[in-house]
């Protein structure tokens, strides 16, 4: 999708948009459109119930007076509370309503705004990143495809003053999409062409972007002691892989950094505990947190990111097989740790324990974020709108949540205590690795706080509901949604950069 920004001009293109605020007000570009079409934009509001608000959207089709297929009003709600937000969700709105409408170049005005939260040049190139955000599309496996069911819409202009301004804006936000857009791929390949070595070679990849990459593989693992992470994969014909980006952004390449914990299950059938057949095709995207972790990086090194950051991929595929690990085995972890395995469908756990304790040891960072496709329970407290936050740190909870709230990735906080603690005391082991049906997603956070250091700051992210999205949002089509990515280059931006 090719985005460009130019001064507004004589209306040009095959689909124009302007916008209509609530109540009915007119943008200036509406009010233009309106009077080159003989009124009938003002016809159109006053046969219909669009209003303005937020998030509606009215076709005109073949107007008079104009030179375009169509013209679509898109509402914006009250000027005041407008914020970059709110254009981005527009622009996917947009999108999704041009996309296949038959039109292939769109022109979206954007007048000047005098009473919002944001400039007008900003609130241009979020619009035009709201664009490019929904135009996403995993199609390399539809060989047969009819054009009609492709997306028509091939590039869009921003009409808005100082345009140079808002392109060189959003030349800058487009690195967000870049990463977002390496995630969603990464997420949305099937397991037999994405496990833990092939996710291995990509990640070599973000070399040529100024990260250092390290692979550890079984044998290298198995000397630091990574008995719970192997002890995953030992049933799978693939090799289990540690992957280790760095990023030495900031002045100090000494200063202690910054370290992001992906969970990488390439594919998830329970092991032993196998899962029910129906729906277990999805669970190739349980490495949804090693590929956001894929995602952030590539995003920090390709804006150049100020700060050292390191980021953590924990790569196994959980298989059932004569070698895989059974109910009721005893691991133990590179902290020196023991677990008895209840359920070796609650696998995800053991590859972050490994792999938090390795981060920890080998890079003493200031502060850790792990994300993980953890458990079922999340979904069932918060369903597919937040991602439950744990954390054993007030200050980096409130950051969190800030820069939740203000990419559109919220995240809700959960609570932490001795007594959800207790329900993963074992009578075999140090721990076992499920504490019951209650409180499931506390308690998978509770067995991961027992591997942190307790001075250092740590919030966990179960991401399991908010991963994959089984309907189109403004700025999220169908499918790996890279929630995350945004959320924690917000986190870096404002908390952590020199």
């Amino acid at each position: 999708m090719k985005i460009a920004f130019a001064a507004p001009g004589k209306f040009k293109g095959e689909a124009l948009a302007a916008a209509v605020f609530e109540n009915g007000q007119l943008s200036a570009s509406a009010k233009a459109l309106d009077e080159a079409s003989g009124g009938a934009i003002k016809r159109a509001l006053k046969s219909s119930r669009f209003s303005g608000k937020k998030g509606q959207l009215l076709d005109l089709v073949s107007p008079n007076g104009v030179e375009a297929a169509r013209i679509v009003l898109f509402g914006l709600g009250k000027e005041a509370e407008l914020g970059d937000l709110d254009f981005e969700r527009a622009g996917g709105s947009l999108y999704g309503r041009l996309a296949s409408s038959g039109a292939t170049d769109a022109t979206v005005y954007v007048d000047d705004l005098n009473d919002a939260k944001t400039t007008t040049q900003s609130a241009a190139a979020h619009l035009g990143l709201g664009l490019l955000l929904h135009s996403y599309r995993f199609d390399k496996y539809r060989t047969k495809e009819k054009p009609e069911k492709k997306p028509s819409l091939k590039s869009a202009t921003v009409g808005v003053a100082k345009a140079a301004n808002a392109r060189k804006q959003f030349n800058e936000l487009k690195f967000i999409a870049d990463g977002v857009f390496a995630t969603r791929d990464l997420v949305s390949e099937p397991a037999n062409v994405i496990y833990p070595e092939s996710f291995a070679a990509e990640a070599k990849k973000l070399a040529s972007l100024g990260l250092k990459v390290t692979v550890l593989g079984e044998k290298e693992m198995r000397k630091l002691g990574m008995g719970a992470l192997l002890g995953v994969g030992q049933g799978s014909k693939r090799e289990s892989q540690l992957v280790l980006l760095e990023w030495l952004g900031a002045k100090n390449k000494k200063s202690a950094p910054v370290a992001f914990v992906g969970k990488g299950v390439t594919f998830d059938t329970g092991g032993i505990s196998i899962k029910p057949a129906a729906g277990m095709e999805d669970m190739k995207w349980d490495m949804g947190g090693a590929g956001v972790v894929f995602g952030l990086m590539h995003l920090l090194a390709a804006r150049k990111a100020k700060v050292n950051a390191i980021g953590v991929c924990g790569l196994v595929e959980n298989m059932p097989s004569g070698n895989a690990q059974r109910p009721g085995d005893i691991v133990t972890s590179m902290s020196g740790q023991t677990v008895e395995v209840i359920n070796t469908d609650a696998e995800g756990r053991l590859v972050l324990a490994d792999a938090l304790t390795h981060v920890q040891r080998e890079y003493k960072p200031r502060a850790i974020v792990d994300l993980a496709t953890l458990t079922g329970a999340i979904i069932i407290s918060l369903g597919n709108v937040h991602a439950g936050l744990f954390s054993n740190d007030d200050e980096l909870s409130e950051r969190l949540s800030a820069a939740g709230k203000a990419v559109g990735e919220p995240v809700w906080r959960m609570p932490l205590g001795e007594d959800y603690d207790r329900l993963i005391d074992c009578d075999a082991a140090d721990m076992k690795n499920v504490g019951g049906r209650g409180a499931g997603s506390i308690t998978a956070a509770q067995f991961l706080q027992r591997f942190v250091d307790e001075d250092r700051p740590w919030a966990h992210l179960d991401i399991a509901g908010v991963t994959w999205s089984s309907k189109d949002k403004p700025t999220v089509p169908k499918g790996a949604t890279a929630f995350g990515v945004r959320l924690l280059n917000q986190l870096v931006a404002q908390h952590y950069e020199d």
